[in-house]
This record gives C-alpha cells, structure tokens and sequence, in this order.
C-alpha cells in the first residue's frame, strides 16, 4: 500500500506534462489502493484533486528535478528531441562489454588503455562496448580545462573521440564512449558521444545534473565550478537497440530515466565516476531502481 501511494505521489509532475499516460498509471495503481482511501478518478478535474487530499494527509515529499527535465515530458515545447516509436524489428539478446579503466596523467597512454580494452571485449564477443565516465584524463575542477577536447573539429583537435571512431568501424562495434572533457566556445562539458558500427558518432550527450558535494572531513567536489550543465536528455537509435544517455550523477533524478523508458529505450547507459564516500551507498542502489522503476535495462 504504502509502495502504491508513493509512486502515485512521484509521478504527480509527469502528470502535468503526460496526461493520457499518466491516467493509465493511475488507474492501475488505483487498484492496489485499501478501500478507505479516495479512488483515483482517470478525470483530471478529479484525481487532481484526489492528489492534494492524499498529500495533505500522508505528506509525501520529493526531490524535484529541473526545468530542463520537466519540460521535456512534453516533447514539442522541449529542448529534448521529440518522441519517436520503438525500433523495428525489437532488440534482440546480446553481449555488453564494460570496461573499467583508471587515468593517468598521460592522455595518449589512457587513449592506448581504452583501445586495447575496447578490442578485448570485442574479442569476447560483445556488440556493445561501454566506457567510464572521463576515462581518459584526470578528473579534477581545477584542472579539467587543461584537457578539453573539441569534439565538432575532431581529428587532432579530439583524438578521444578520434581513436573510439577509428575503432567502431574497423570493429563493427557499437560504443557508449563514457565521457571526455569537451571545451565548446567559451564553455566546457562533460560529454559522452555514442558511435555506431560504421564509424559515425550518432549522437552527444552533455551531463545535465552536476554533481557538488561537500562533505567535511571526506569530500568536497564541485563539479559546477569548472564545468557548464548540459541542456537535452539523449536517445539515441543503435545498431543493438534504442538506448538513452546519462552521466554520472545523471541517474540519481528519476524524471530522466522515465523520459527514455517513455520513448521507447531498452537500454540506459549511465558511465559512472562515483566517488567512494557516496558510490558504494548509492550507486548500485539507484541503477537497481531506476531499471525497476521504468522496466529497462540499466548500465
């Protein structure tokens, strides 16, 4: 019961946004509600109301998201682009590769690193190649300027993004290519660029949800200081499927995992950096969740 009154409560803004969606979901969990409890009429004009009563009794609280997440429920006034159908024909099982990776200061030794480990796990026979997020160099606010990449020019501008083109094609891999420091006019972000079997990158997607932290004693990281947030969540139409991007700290806000299961994502890859104060509380926990939540896998 309690399980069903909360998810009522959290899907309360993506109502706003989904209403004839949002009225199935009710009239489902309805259903799981104890007889006392209010039905949750499928009218707007009353479960609207049903929804303020059960938060003045029970006060729910939720975290909220952005502006940028809210208004990309409804895709033609959203900076996000638009709904699309499931592929055809649906995914079919397959092999993922996860590799883990640790940088160093030398770029084109962590760019070497990453190859070789893209090449193994191609050799074991996985389809998809997953990186970490910011593989390539040291992560740090203070010097991540240093190693920005232009990823539009490419070539020796970006020789990141370069390498995982290079091998894509010559692998006939697809790769979610973590994420590189990418330097665009006067801003820098945190950026993961997806590649198909063919070579071409598909699609970019910058972090939107920075992480800043400070913990006395343990951990203070404020990622805002050098880095802009992005402005669009990411699906992107893959040789192994529809996958939706994130980033890291991406994963802890609900609303973005549940606009890629809404368009139609297999899959949601998140490369991750957690840190080992919060990581080992949280980051298994929220990747669990949001794959439960939203009925998708979760990388």
């Amino acid at each position: 019961m309690k399980a069903a009154i909360s998810s009522l409560i959290s899907f309360r803004n993506f109502d706003l946004h989904e209403p004839s969606l949002s009225r199935s979901i009710f009239r489902q969990l309805s259903l799981l509600l104890p007889s006392q409890f209010p039905v949750i009429s499928t009218d707007a004009k009353v479960y609207g109301a049903n929804f303020t009563n059960l938060h003045q009794k029970f006060r729910f609280h939720s975290i909220k998201t952005s502006p940028i997440m809210a208004s990309s429920f409804n895709p033609e006034r959203a900076t996000s682009p638009p709904a699309v159908p499931p592929p055809v024909p649906p995914v079919t099982k397959f092999k993922i590769g996860l590799c883990q990776l640790m940088a160093t200061p030398d770029k084109q030794r962590n760019i070497e690193h990453a190859r070789k480990a893209i090449e193994e796990a191609v050799g074991k026979g996985a389809k998809l190649v997953v990186l970490p997020e910011i593989w390539n160099v040291p992560y740090s606010p203070d010097s991540v300027s240093l190693y920005a990449e232009d990823i539009e020019a490419g070539g020796e501008a970006s020789p990141s993004t370069a390498m995982l083109s290079e091998v894509s094609r010559r692998l006939k891999v697809t790769i979610v290519g973590g994420s590189i420091v990418e330097r665009s006019g006067d801003k820098i972000y945190n950026t993961c660029c997806v590649f198909g079997t063919d070579g071409n990158m598909k699609a970019k997607h910058r972090k939107i949800h920075l992480f800043d932290i400070d913990i006395p004693g343990k951990i203070t990281f404020i990622e805002s200081k050098a880095v802009a947030a992005g402005q669009t969540p990411t699906v992107v139409d893959t040789e192994v499927g529809r996958i939706g991007i994130g980033i890291c700290y991406d994963i802890r806000f609900p609303e973005l995992a549940m606009i890629y299961a809404a368009r139609g994502a297999h899959l949601i890859c998140c490369p991750g950096a957690f840190n080992m104060t919060t990581g080992p509380l949280h980051w298994e926990l929220l990747q669990r969740a949001r794959a439960v939540d939203n009925l998708v896998f979760y990388e």
